[in-house]
């Protein structure tokens, strides 16, 4: 499971250290692609297949316009002997990473973001929202 966060630092050739629990979580190589809220996303090649998949079952406007957005900017990430991978220039501006980064563990999957953004995120999050959200899925019991 991936979980936890880790920051780190772009170098100028757009490479960037992806934490070796999540590499060993992620396999030899997997996708990484635009997201929402002006991130990336890493994902497990399995667990790419299943989305791409379940794309191509839906029919629907909705799911034709999220495989434009994630397919074409979607690329192989194969981490070299220190565990770096390379991001394009189109994914970095994407989600704004000119130097440090943080990457999130989602359980299954694995979060880009800029620092800076990641941490306005953070202060946003409404404490009273996640108290209602633990109450909606029952967490304690």
């Amino acid at each position: 499971m991936l979980m936890g966060q880790y920051d780190y630092a772009i170098d100028a050739k757009g490479r960037l250290n992806f934490p070796a629990r999540f590499r060993e979580e992620m396999g030899e190589n997997f996708v990484v692609t635009r997201w929402i809220d002006d991130c990336l996303i890493a994902l497990p090649q399995d667990r790419w297949q299943k989305l791409v998949d379940q794309l191509s079952s839906y029919n629907m406007a909705d799911a034709q316009n999220l495989a434009r957005r994630l397919l074409p900017s979607a690329m192989e990430a194969v981490p070299d002997k220190q565990g770096r991978i390379l991001l394009t220039p189109r994914l970095r501006r994407h989600a704004h990473l000119e130097k440090d980064v943080t990457i999130v563990g989602m359980g299954s999957y694995a979060e880009i973001w800029d620092t800076a953004l990641w941490e306005k995120r953070e202060e946003e999050q409404d404490e009273g929202g996640l108290a209602e959200a633990v109450r909606i899925m029952n967490i304690h019991g």
